[in-house]
């Protein structure tokens, strides 16, 4: 009898030290990150996905499973940059995240952008840090040093733009800088401050925090805004009859690019 239970437990350890020498040598499953700011920006998605499980960290639930055939983590991070980098931030530190993509709408500041067109950023910035004196507030760029500039992953705007071109239209399709700020932004006074300081073609609350984050967690991203609205006298009233509209588009925009991961994982 003890013969017998010491072959079943020699038996028991060697297969769980297989099972540990198997799980070293297989390739761990990443995720792509998509992050938003708000509901809509991501219910289309979430109709779309397999949802293995949701995890609800800091109040942000993240709903972990498969969308389009990709291994995928979705979160609606809420409104703002505090917000934003902390849900960023949170999921970085708990999966396996090996590019972000924030999906969600905004505000056009181009000239030549309109509403339901869509802005690739290829750089971010927080237009509104800096210092506030007599004469009023001066931008001063980044923390401790840096430009306040935060670019986007070339190939990863590559993509988006491909993604966005299929799904709105190449004559709807815009790449350039995205001012990002704590405030809802409408009045054509500050627009032109935005192009002109900036040369901004969009303007929202949350991409620069987002851009902040996967810098110092060294993980590629990108920003894909749908216009909602022009930031100006009628930006409100646009962006209620807008706004769902645009964060669905935002949304094909993702699955798009998902799909497109997976045909290159085919290959």
């Amino acid at each position: 009898m003890l013969k017998i239970k010491g072959i079943i437990i020699a038996t028991i350890i060697c297969l769980l030290f297989c099972q540990a020498g198997l799980a070293e040598g297989a390739d761990p499953v990443r995720s792509t990150g998509i992050i938003s700011a708000m509901q809509n920006e991501i219910d289309l998605l979430l109709s779309e996905a397999q949802i293995d499980h949701t995890d609800t960290v800091g109040g942000v639930d993240y709903h972990v499973g498969t969308l389009c055939g990709e291994p995928v983590v979705i979160a609606k991070a809420g409104i703002g940059k505090i917000l934003s980098a902390a849900g960023m931030a949170a999921m970085l530190n708990r999966y396996d995240i090996s590019r972000v993509f924030f999906t969600g709408i905004a505000g056009a500041v181009g000239d030549e952008t309109q509403v339901l067109d869509v802005v690739v950023a290829t750089e971010l910035v927080q237009h509104d840090f800096g210092y506030i004196n007599n004469d009023g507030f001066a931008w001063s760029g980044g923390f401790e040093g840096e430009s306040g500039h935060y670019p986007c992953d070339a190939a990863l705007v590559e993509m988006a733009c491909r993604a966005a071109v299929d799904v709105v239209g190449e004559a709807h399709v815009f790449r350039g800088t995205i001012a990002s700020g704590d405030q809802f932004v409408a009045s054509e006074e500050y627009v032109e401050y935005l192009q002109s300081e900036f040369n901004a073609i969009a303007c929202e609350m949350e991409g620069a925090s987002i851009a902040l984050v996967c810098e110092r967690y060294d993980t590629p991203f990108v920003v894909i805004r749908s216009m909602s609205d022009k930031a100006d006298g009628l930006a409100h009233e646009t962006y209620e009859n807008m706004g769902d509209i645009a964060a669905d588009n935002s949304c094909r925009i993702v699955m798009e690019m998902l799909e497109s991961l997976k045909n290159d994982s085919a290959k």
